[in-house]
């Protein structure tokens, strides 16, 4: 009950709502911004809520040890517990994290394709893996080829994948080169402003340019509304 509480309370509920939803199984979605506005705390946040639904998920590093990416996940976890007050939070962190996988890989020898079959050797195991998030993408050692595999794997496990770029610019044409594009069903871009870091959600679905409030909140970076 308690875990159950504790995804309700997720913050991922207020992107599912201003996105009708949110990203879909089977689909890509793309985090996007400049260095340092937040991407690896809404990857975590959307992976958090993979854990908290019961299910299993992948997290794949490109540019983080092991062992700050466990800092991360304590940390967001801290802060959602805060929002439902329950007896055993340790207990419960303890038993969703044992349905966490972390992978570090580097993309000089690593591609996405590779990671795919990291990923299908994983469920030839048992483990039936719900979400998968792939942070520090580098897009200049992404071949579309790379990309149609994490798709086509997506789709055929019903997986929701998350990754994350940095992107300079804030147009959507801007977060990944066109022929990559196009995979992504969602993509939520990162903007600071007059010290509040907005979530731009440049699409969703058939949606573009969605309006909302959401945001990072500056002390927990947990996404609001």
């Amino acid at each position: 009950m308690a875990k159950q509480d504790l995804f309700e309370k997720s913050p991922v509920r207020a992107f599912d709502e201003v996105t009708g939803g949110g990203l879909k199984a089977g689909d890509l979605g793309l985090v996007t911004a400049k260095k340092g506005l937040g991407k690896t705390s809404v990857l975590v946040q959307f992976g958090m809520d993979t854990l908290l639904n019961g299910k299993q998920l992948v997290h794949v590093s490109f540019d983080q040890h092991s062992d700050n990416v466990m800092t991360w996940y304590d940390g967001i976890f801290g802060e959602i517990s805060k929002k439902k007050s329950i007896q055993n939070a340790e207990d419960v962190k303890a038993q969703i994290l044992r349905n966490r996988t972390i992978l570090n890989f580097n993309q000089e020898n690593v591609s996405l394709e590779k990671v795919v079959n990291t990923l299908n050797a994983l469920k030839a195991g048992g483990i039936s893996v719900a979400g998968v998030v792939i942070d520090g993408l580098d897009f200049s050692k992404v071949k579309e080829a790379d990309l149609q595999a994490v798709a086509s794997y997506a789709k055929a496990t019903k997986t929701k994948v998350w990754m994350s770029a940095t992107v300079e610019g804030d147009k959507l044409e801007e977060q990944a080169p066109k022929t990559l594009l196009s995979y992504f069903s969602a993509v939520v871009h990162l903007v600071a402003k007059a010290k509040v870091t907005n979530l731009i959600v440049l699409k969703c679905g058939k949606s573009k340019d969605l309006e909302s409030t959401l945001k990072l909140d500056s002390k927990t970076l947990l996404i609001t509304a």
